[in-house]
């Protein structure tokens, strides 16, 4: 070869030029220039051509302990065309043989993972598709969510078929929550409405308040008491503050109308409410019960009643749930002041009431101290510990509980003082 200075089967230097000898139907192609000697010129591009060995062996091992194999295929790709455009000195058939190879084994795995999710796809569709004239807004968003989720989790597939299960899917969910949305957007004029013809309502009641004939007035407002009730649903919250307008007007209209006629109205107190008046009655006359074990029982039975009874927010009686927990409290710390006792002085019973009275007093004392001293503990901990918020009002509620019981404890135990002081 003409001007040729240094040659090797792979590339040669011509005019202090270094050149890479054609392959698979490409030229030869100029890599470098000699900057000090040829042989250094020429040794440089041989030890590059290590790197293009290192780097196919690298993706070679990647591929090979690699989970999703297929995500290899566009940076095997890429890499193929960096060794087309390599500058470095050798045999770069083998390694590009190499990638075609591995190119084959991926372009498989693809194929026959875009055939199985091809297969999930059709499957979710299925799933999918009763939703598309379903009218269970309320679930079938949740569960066309889910489904979506798997959908978007399932890989690609082949693309000549990718685009018509992209659109049928696609259209069951745009025809369910297109219906969905006209849907609330007619509940939503429908509760609207409802809450204008519970303002003009008000507004009646409002006007109600001034007229002083008495008999037509009254009469007008059974009626709107009447209309009240068959408005129709609103959301709870917004109801409960235009009830609370609609009552304040009706109630004050009532007042006068009684007034005037000379009528003494009687209070209607909700039967929840007295039920729950009738526990506490009970639950404290128990707390004071000889029968403390008996007495236990049977608040254990009331508390759990009393779970039962749903009495709105506005109509609770806040007094009487205390009453009720503290008589409860009272019950159970006395019960287990009697197990105490029992336990320590099998001959209790024989002994006079001033003594039964100083050892009930000297073990409440004992218990209280223990309480105390949980308590102090228990604080010292959760100040000594980060927790998350659920957590922390977790331990928030217990410690409220501890020193509500502590706090019977010590009333029980200035009882038993005030006793033995007096005996």
């Amino acid at each position: 070869m003409k001007g040729v200075t240094l040659e090797n089967e792979y590339a040669y230097i011509a005019d202090s030029k270094v050149f890479l000898k054609g392959y698979l139907d490409m030229p030869d192609r100029q890599i470098g220039e000699v900057k000090r000697t040829e042989e250094e010129a020429f040794q440089y591009f041989v030890n590059r051509y290590d790197i293009a060995v290192g780097k196919v062996n690298q993706l070679a091992r990647e591929i090979e302990e690699a989970q999703n194999k297929g995500s290899y295929l566009t940076k095997l790709i890429q890499l193929r065309k960096r060794l087309l455009n390599f500058d470095g000195i050798g045999n770069f058939i083998p390694l590009l043989d190499k990638l075609d190879e591995l190119e084959g084994v991926l372009t498989g795995l693809i194929t026959e993972n875009q055939a199985t999710n091809l297969e999930i796809k059709r499957a979710l569709i299925e799933e999918a598709l009763p939703f598309k004239e379903s009218d269970d807004w309320a679930n079938g968003g949740d569960l066309l969510q889910e489904i979506r989720t798997k959908w978007i989790r399932t890989g690609p597939v082949d693309k000549a078929i990718n685009e018509e299960i992209e659109t049928e899917f696609k259209d069951i969910l745009d025809t369910f929550y297109q219906a969905r949305k006209s849907y609330y957007e007619e509940q939503n004029k429908i509760i609207d409405e409802r809450i204008t013809k519970y303002n003009e309502l008000i507004s009646k009641a409002d006007a109600l308040v001034r007229r002083t004939d008495w008999d037509e007035a009254f009469l007008e407002l059974k009626n709107l008491q009447t209309e009240w009730k068959i408005v129709g649903d609103i959301p709870p919250k917004v109801l409960k503050v235009l009830y609370r307008n609609f009552k304040k007007f009706t109630t004050y209209f009532y007042e006068r109308y009684c007034r005037a006629k000379g009528i003494q109205p009687k209070r209607r107190v909700d039967p929840r409410v007295e039920a729950q008046a009738r526990m506490v009655k009970e639950v404290e006359k128990l707390s004071e019960s000889d029968d403390m074990f008996a007495a236990t029982n049977r608040a254990k039975y009331l508390l759990n009643e009393w779970k039962t009874i749903r009495v709105p927010s506005h109509l609770a009686d806040r007094n009487l749930a205390e009453r009720f927990r503290a008589a409860c409290d009272k019950i159970f710390e006395l019960s287990y002041l009697y197990k105490v006792i029992t336990r320590k002085y099998p001959t209790f019973n024989f002994l006079s009431d001033r003594q039964k009275d100083l050892t009930k007093y000297r073990e409440m004392e004992n218990i209280v101290k223990r309480a105390r001293t949980d308590l102090d503990d228990l604080v010292l901990s959760y100040d000594t510990q980060n927790q998350s918020l659920e957590m922390e009002q977790m331990m928030q509620s217990n410690l409220k509980t501890q020193k509500r019981k502590l706090l019977m404890k010590e009333i029980i135990l200035e009882e038993l003082r005030q006793k033995v002081a007096n005996s």
